[in-house]
């Protein structure tokens, strides 16, 4: 062995063990310990914008949490800077669309012709604005709006309407399940593998309270209902 492979055989093994002594985030122990104390998953954490102050995402929203992981905060940051930007809405915004990937093939999608934008629009059958969201359906796929619907049931998993949803995504024909359903139609129960409860889970977990809840192209979310015109403006503004 030539003597420059040796002293590079040599550096590697001495760098080896620091690498790997090295904790991926200074803040592992803390995350892992506050995970623990809440019963909660926690995603992330991070220095927030005020300093002195941890960002913690969880399983149940954005927390704020000190240092010494003694003291937590539940709420909204605001930039008064920047024309009273919500932070803690924009901090969501990255983890909500890397979160829905997995359930990607589990949504039921409404397909616009000529797609220009995508929505996710966690829903309920029973809630009374969801079903008026759904009786305009054409008119967002003829601005070129896709809708892909999660379930969120309001009533939580398990529940009545959980087992009515599961019916509609396990339905041979889910689409038209779910027209009958947005309709007050009943529809024959069916069992499969669709997740309802990971799917009300992760609408939790993105700070969902109610529904609809739309899910913009940038991971911002909109609580509530927005006819057509109003969601195709707020989707362009984007661009």
């Amino acid at each position: 062995m030539k003597f420059s492979q040796v002293v590079t055989l040599c550096i590697s093994l001495a760098v080896t063990p620091m690498l790997l002594a090295s904790p991926a985030n200074k803040y592992d122990d803390l995350k892992l310990s506050l995970g623990k104390t809440l019963g909660i998953e926690i995603t992330s954490l991070t220095e927030s914008q005020i300093p002195g102050l941890l960002q913690a995402v969880t399983s149940h929203g954005i927390l704020y949490v000190s240092p010494d992981g003694s003291k937590l905060v539940q709420g909204t940051m605001y930039d008064l800077n920047d024309g009273m930007k919500n932070l803690t809405e924009a901090a969501m915004a990255e983890p909500r669309l890397k979160e829905l990937k997995p359930f990607e093939d589990k949504m039921l999608v409404y397909k616009a012709k000529n797609e220009k934008h995508v929505v996710t629009v966690f829903t309920d059958i029973t809630c009374g604005y969801c079903r008026k969201l759904h009786s305009q359906m054409q008119q967002y796929n003829d601005l070129g709006i896709t809708v892909r619907y999660m379930a969120y049931p309001r009533a939580g998993v398990p529940s009545k309407v959980a087992d009515e949803m599961q019916s509609i995504w396990c339905s041979k024909e889910p689409l038209k399940a779910m027209d009958d359903a947005k309709a007050g139609k009943s529809v024959p129960l069916a069992s499969c593998n669709a997740d309802i409860g990971g799917q009300y889970k992760l609408g939790v977990s993105f700070g969902i309270s109610g529904t609809p809840s739309m899910i913009l192209e940038d991971g911002t979310m909109i609580p509530g209902y927005l006819p057509p015109q109003q969601l195709n403006k707020a989707l362009s503004s984007l661009n």
